[in-house]
């Protein structure tokens, strides 16, 4: 029992202190690849369909900031004020959920993040507990600009297309410092499933959804991290 003790104190600790290094370390250090990138190449290798990837990392001064502001009017309306957690979206998703309904707005653009960078897919409530414990960390370490800036450089945005680089390249072929609002608009419209849906040459919903978008960003003002 009491060696049993000593090696779950031992893990506890290395998991801290992991965790914690791996945080800081990519304060500074762009994400080169995540978990998600890392699924989608089995998924597609078992599948047997061709493999596409494509990830090019870019400073968030290269980053337009309609895009900015168009994920947080697609994603996460609070981003810049709460701390990591939208209680409110959060106790929605749960009423949906409790009721049937589709499940939206719950996680904000920290939570997708911290998911994104150091864990995999799924509902389970011990990959919850450690979403809310690096949200946590990366809310008191990296600070709000950061987060954004690996949110936009990690996130899929199209099958095989990660970060805002690549996605501007596919849908649009220009850089990412020159998205208009409406393609802005047209990249954050996709993100609830960018592998079903168009940035560009869209569907009717997804042209609904670019316009509710960009009404959005008009509210939004100067973004001040």
């Amino acid at each position: 029992m009491l060696k049993l003790k000593r090696i779950l104190y031992k893990i506890i600790v290395w998991f801290f202190g992991l965790s914690i290094f791996f945080v800081v370390f990519f304060k500074f250090v762009p994400v080169p690849f995540t978990p998600l990138m890392g699924i989608r190449i089995i998924e597609n290798k078992l599948d047997k369909k061709p493999i596409y990837f494509e990830h090019n990392w870019e400073p968030i001064e290269n980053i337009s900031m309609n895009l900015q502001k168009a994920v947080i009017a697609s994603e996460d309306g609070t981003f810049l004020h709460h701390h990591g957690f939208d209680f409110s979206a959060m106790q929605q998703a749960f009423r949906n959920n409790a009721n049937g309904k589709r499940i939206k707005g719950g996680s904000t653009i920290s939570q997708q993040t911290a998911k994104n960078v150091f864990l995999w897919q799924g509902r389970s409530y011990f990959r919850k507990a450690l979403e809310a414990y690096f949200t946590v960390l990366i809310e008191l370490i990296w600070g709000k600009e950061r987060i954004m800036e690996v949110y936009l450089n990690s996130i899929e945005m199209g099958d095989g297309i990660y970060g805002a680089h690549a996605a501007t390249q596919y849908w649009y072929n220009k850089d990412a410092s020159s998205l208009t609002k409406m393609q802005a608009a047209g990249i954050a419209a996709i993100l609830p499933n960018p592998r079903k849906f168009k940035a560009s040459n869209s569907t009717a919903f997804i042209n609904r959804r670019k316009e509710r978008i960009v009404r959005v960003m008009r509210h939004i003002g100067t973004i001040n991290y």
